[in-house]
C-alpha cells in the first residue's frame, strides 16, 4: 500500500470498485459505512474474549473477513461494473450456511428465551448485543440497494442472519461468563 491519504476525497467524494466516483453520502457508502461500524464493533467485542473462547473468537473473525467480502459486493453496482469485477467480488451463500451452524449449536447450549431481553451483560456479550444494532442498520441501510437490483440478494439474506447470528453470540457470551440476561420488563409490570 501507499499513503494512507490520497487527497482524493477531500471534495466529498469517492470512488466505488466499478471506478465510479460517488459523493460519500451516497447509498451505497452509506452502506459500506455501517458494515464498517459493525465490523469494527466486532473487533471490539472480540478483545473482551478469553482465552477459553477461541470458537468464538474464531467464528467473530471469520465474520469480520466475510465482511469485508460484503464491502466488496456493495462497493461494485452490478448494473455499473464489469462482467470481471462483478465475479470478482461476488458473494456467495456459503458463508449464511455457516452462521447458521453455528447459531444451532450455540443455542443448543442456551436456555430458550420466554421474553425479551435487555442488550447487556458481559462486555464481551454487551458489545455483541451492540454489534446486532448496527448489523441491523447495516440491512436497513441497504434496501433501497436491493430495491434497486444494485446488489445480490445474498448480501441482505447475510446480513439479516448475521443479526440473528450476534443475538445468539450476545447471550452465549453471557452463558460462558456466567452473567444473568436481564429480562424486560413491561412498564406495566415495573408500575406495580
Amino acid at each position: 500500500m501507499t499513503n494512507i491519504y490520497t487527497r482524493t476525497g477531500d471534495k466529498g467524494e469517492t470512488s466505488l470498485f466499478s471506478g465510479e466516483r460517488v459523493l460519500k453520502n451516497n447509498h451505497f457508502i452509506e452502506a459500506l459505512g455501517a458494515v464498517d461500524e459493525c465490523n469494527s464493533s466486532l473487533g471490539v467485542a472480540i478483545s473482551h474474549l478469553q482465552a477459553n473462547e477461541k470458537d468464538l473468537k474464531d467464528q467473530l473473525t471469520s465474520i469480520q473477513h466475510a465482511l469485508f467480502d460484503v464491502g466488496a459486493s456493495l462497493a461494485t453496482p452490478l448494473t455499473s461494473s464489469s462482467l470481471k469485477k462483478i465475479e470478482k467480488t461476488r458473494f456467495d451463500e456459503e458463508s449464511i450456511t455457516e452462521l447458521e451452524k453455528w447459531i444451532d449449536t450455540m443455542e443448543d447450549k442456551l436456555v430458550p428465551l420466554k421474553t425479551f431481553i435487555l442488550p447487556s451483560g458481559h462486555p464481551s456479550g454487551a458489545m455483541l448485543h451492540f454489534s446486532r444494532a448496527l448489523c441491523r442498520r447495516a440491512e436497513r441501510m441497504i434496501i433501497p440497494l436491493i430495491q434497486n437490483n444494485q446488489i445480490p440478494n445474498s448480501v441482505l439474506v447475510y446480513l439479516n442472519r448475521l443479526s440473528d447470528y450476534l443475538f445468539v453470540a450476545a447471550r452465549f457470551a453471557n452463558f460462558s461468563h456466567q452473567v444473568e440476561e436481564t429480562h424486560w420488563l413491561p412498564h406495566k409490570v415495573r408500575e406495580h
